[in-house]
């Protein structure tokens, strides 16, 4: 039964990616933009969104939520429907994406060696490893997998058209991104999602169980982590500002500086979210049930 549910899931996600790949990135975007707003706001999950805002940005009205929330689905349906475009708008001649560099770029292109870029899941996250292939450099990612073997394969084929090595998320990650950094490659990291094993870090005033990985690796390997910030900006059109790389604390003190580098980090990600909140993956569990205290969100969802 379970091998018959993975072909079923598996051929028609060939299926669907196939028809999306026969329309434009733009038409793609706009299609599964057009769908996912339309199913997504009603469906359970969105209470998870709409609680969150609700503790975070009190002063939003119950309106405005309501649109973040519609933005939120409307960008997932894109980044789906951009999926097998991802080359072409990753193409650093197609002019699907702006590229606004701060230095970091173009300082790794001439000196080669370890970094870290950190993003999170705004926009279209999957951008980040296609363009950085694209432009020459040679970056590995961590990624989830899909828990289908057979989705994964097609997913695999997607992320790697451009190049790029892939890590997958897991135990094992920690010690394959310490080989990445240790042979002076480039690895990219997502670091806004909950991590029980993480800090617990402020993040938009409330403590949050936060992933300490950029920081530790960054203090460890003494190598620039650079903040790289991803806007959409129409249908499968962004802008992708890679910012100047953090100033490493070195107190002697390596959890102070964990926490000092790790603080930074949410301060800078808390600014990329309020001006761009339709935009961020509102779904995530990253608030302990506790910090909503008096909020009016009710726990649980």
């Amino acid at each position: 039964m379970k091998r018959l549910r993975h072909l079923l899931e598996a051929g028609g996600l060939v299926i669907t990616l196939a028809l999306l790949r026969a329309l434009s990135p733009e038409a793609a975007s706009n299609l599964g933009g057009f769908i996912c707003r339309k199913i997504g706001p009603r469906l359970h999950a969105s209470e998870r969104a709409r609680r969150n805002l609700r503790l975070v940005m009190p002063e939003l009205s119950a309106q405005r939520i309501e649109e973040i929330v519609v933005g939120m689905w409307d960008n997932l349906g894109r980044v789906f429907g951009e999926y097998p475009h991802l080359g072409r708008i990753g193409d650093r001649h197609s002019g699907y994406i702006e590229l606004v560099d701060h230095g970091p770029v173009r300082d790794l292109l001439a000196r080669p060696g370890a970094a870290i870029l950190c993003s999170a899941h705004i926009a279209n996250w999957e951008i980040l490893p296609v363009m950085a292939a694209t432009h020459g450099l040679d970056m590995t990612s961590i990624v989830r997998e899909p828990n289908n073997p057979l989705v994964r394969a097609t997913i695999d084929r997607i992320r790697g058209v451009a190049g790029g090595g892939r890590i997958p998320k897991g135990e094992a990650s920690a010690k394959e991104s310490f080989k990445v950094l240790r042979d002076g490659r480039i690895m990219a990291l997502l670091f806004d999602q909950k991590l029980n094993r993480g800090l617990s870090i402020p993040f938009f005033g409330a403590d949050a169980m936060t992933t300490a990985a950029p920081a530790q690796l960054a203090l460890r390997f003494r190598c620039p982590l650079v903040p790289v910030r991803i806007e959409r900006t129409g249908p499968a059109r962004f802008r992708v500002s890679v910012q100047e790389a953090l100033t490493l604390p070195d107190s002697g003190d390596k959890q102070r500086d964990m926490v000092q580098v790790t603080r930074e980090l949410n301060t800078i990600l808390e600014d990329w979210i309020r001006a761009r909140p339709e935009q961020w993956f509102w779904l995530h569990r990253r608030w302990p049930d506790e910090a909503y205290g008096n909020t009016g969100a009710k726990t649980g969802a």
